[in-house]
């Protein structure tokens, strides 16, 4: 009997790597935190929620079923900020945003959870929880009105970050915020109302929640008090998931998570990503620069999620040949007449099953986004050449199929959508006045004078049957047409494939 590979993974709690298992024997109960929605996504925010759809797609891999629960912060100073410079209230203002974060998502490829949470939609249970925590005198009101927790009744702060909070002086700033509070290390459950911002009526006065709040009092209405996980990017580990592990914890007398999940962050051409340095990037700048949501998508996960990735161009370019190659394997490995007469080889049936082995392996034991990579490219490289050699059994080729699905229910990077979803960033380019930014290669591509793969798939078929008849002259004409449309041809025993540049 085969036996089952337990999916482990880091916990930033303990520090070690741990099996990560449905404590409730039914479903992994996990919790990610989501977008603020005052603007477009950057790479950066997606590196992290590309690593988690990896850990939701493997743990289904390994039979976990899944209640993934995430927010969207659509109340924060950002959001408030911007809507009233727009002139707009924030549920107008947010909308936009959360629109193209999800529009964003499924580009790359991520499922979404199976709970969406908006902050907007659960107030009551934020004001409920910090009322739990005031019958305990650990919530306090200042005198504007404000609620702050009291970091001092929690002795176990800091047990996650590993941070020694004892030196941190009256007057530091730990959660930078412009309300008065006791201690500098206590921080805001709920903000006072100033002129011209949103809030609620509530018992606990005119306000809006702290950001902290917001994740707590969701995260235990849709999962109970303790549940499996809790995901998100290593920024987030202090403060914020510090301090909800603190309100949670004070308020239940339970512990919070079992496990915390942590993505590094990445570098941008081996600098700290930002504006200043111009090398901030969204989904949608690098779409109108030319490259492919599956390239990114590819890049973003090949470094496994403990270490930082050094996101650059030349590396983006070979993650598109990588995806070229896996596409173009792919295909010929469904669409060759393999024969049952083909000699077997047992070395190769070995060779597939132990990259089958080895790419499981690799994600059980904390993701290695890298290794399992390799597994998939080593097994590429040695049927390709059985192929070459009509060595290929229709068996062993079955094998192969199976294994790229696996590889595929992983990294999603087979199915071709890129050429769709370049065009639809650029309508996006167009209806928000955007052309300047998009390359010359783009607009020329994909314009409104692009192929559409119906119109590629007619054109080849023409130049098969000219070469059929022999007329060399106009299959040549119809080929270098569609190398100045920027699709590639590749004849083969196989067929025609053909690919955008």
């Amino acid at each position: 009997m085969k036996r089952r590979v337990a999916l482990e993974l880091f916990n930033t709690l303990s520090g070690k790597i741990e099996p990560l298992y449905a404590s409730d024997g039914h479903a992994l109960r996990f919790y990610c935190c989501g977008p603020t929605v005052y603007d477009y996504g950057h790479i950066g925010n997606f590196r992290t929620f590309l690593h988690v759809d990896l850990l939701r797609r493997t743990a289904r891999l390994h039979g976990l079923a899944l209640h993934h629960v995430m927010n969207v912060t659509d109340v924060d100073d950002k959001i408030i900020r911007n809507a009233l410079a727009a002139g707009k209230p924030i549920g107008e203002y947010s909308a936009k945003y959360e629109r193209a974060f999800f529009e964003d998502m499924d580009a790359l490829g991520v499922e979404q959870p199976e709970q969406i949470a908006h902050a907007t939609e659960n107030i009551d249970g934020m004001v409920a929880l910090i009322e739990r925590l005031a019958a305990q005198d650990i919530a306090y009101k200042t005198e504007d009105g404000s609620w702050y927790f009291r970091i001092a009744r929690f002795p176990g702060y800091g047990k996650l970050s590993k941070k020694d909070l004892d030196g941190i002086e009256d007057g530091a700033r730990v959660d930078v915020d412009e309300y008065e509070k006791d201690a500098a290390r206590d921080f805001a459950l709920w903000k006072a109302t100033k002129p011209g911002e949103t809030s609620w009526q509530t018992p606990l006065g005119p306000g809006r929640p702290g950001w902290h709040i917001e994740c707590s009092a969701m995260a235990m209405k849709y999962l109970g008090d303790s549940f499996d996980l809790h995901a998100g990017g290593e920024d987030l580990m202090f403060p914020h998931h510090e301090n909800e592990i603190a309100q949670s914890e004070a308020a239940t007398h339970k512990p919070f998570a079992r496990h915390w999940f942590h993505v590094r962050f990445l570098l941008v051409e081996g600098k700290k990503m930002s504006k200043s340095e111009g090398n901030f990037f969204t989904l949608r700048d690098l779409l109108l620069k030319g490259y492919r949501a599956s390239a990114i998508r590819f890049l973003l996960l090949s470094v496994p999620y403990r270490h930082q990735l050094n996101f650059t161009f030349d590396g983006l370019t070979e993650s598109t040949n990588a995806v070229d190659r896996l596409r173009t394997f792919n295909d010929r490995i469904r669409t060759g007449n393999w024969l049952d007469t083909a000699p077997a080889d047992d070395t190769l049936t070995n060779l597939i099953r132990k990259g089958d082995a080895d790419f499981t392996a690799a994600l059980a034991n904390d993701l290695n986004t890298a290794e399992a990579r390799a597994a998939i490219f080593d097994v590429l490289r040695a049927v390709n050449t059985a192929a070459d050699h009509s060595r290929l059994s229709r068996s062993a080729a079955e094998e192969t199929l199976a294994l790229l699905n696996k590889f595929d229910s992983i990294f999603a990077v087979l199915e071709d959508r890129d050429a769709d979803l370049t065009r639809t960033a650029l309508a996006w380019a167009e209806s928000e006045g955007r052309l300047a930014d998009v390359s010359p290669d783009v607009l020329e591509k994909f314009g409104s004078a692009s192929l559409t793969d119906a119109d590629i798939d007619a054109l080849v078929a023409e130049r098969t049957l000219a070469k059929k008849q022999r007329n060399f002259a106009r299959a040549d004409a119809l080929r270098n047409e569609l190398l100045e449309k920027g699709i590639l041809l590749e004849d083969s025993k196989e067929g025609v494939r053909w690919k955008r540049q």
